[in-house]
């Protein structure tokens, strides 16, 4: 499996939040300024060649669902490239955006009460 492109994620981004789509939905959920809808059809396609999206014939259109779910694409390529940057450690992924203002503080509060719900 290889990493998907920006678009690809995009694409993919909008399946996973919708489980079973239409490429007119895809596109839909797609942010501006949005691909042409033969260019989303194309793309959702060659997902579907690549083994990260599976279909539903219904005569003149395809309805699409993820094969890879969200937690098995992240596990694959994001887990690695953060370890890779941030030399294994959430620390420093943290602070990294806190350090950015790419994080608020209702945001890292919102993370350490998930840290610690998971761990009751």
């Amino acid at each position: 499996m290889k990493r998907l492109s920006e678009k690809e994620e995009a694409i993919m981004q909008s399946v996973w939040k919708l489980k079973k789509a239409f490429v007119k939905e895809v596109r839909d959920g797609l942010p501006d300024p949005k691909p042409h809808i033969n260019t989303v059809a194309t793309m959702m396609r060659r997902l579907a060649d690549k083994g990260f999206l599976k279909f539903e014939d219904f005569g003149s259109t395809y309805r699409y669902a993820a094969i890879i779910s969200k937690m098995e694409y992240t596990r694959k390529f994001v887990r690695p490239l953060l370890a890779g940057l941030f030399g294994n450690s959430m620390k420093n992924v943290v602070s990294f955006f806190a350090e950015e203002d790419e994080v608020s503080l209702d945001e890292l509060k919102e993370i350490i009460k998930m840290i610690e719900d998971k761990n009751k």
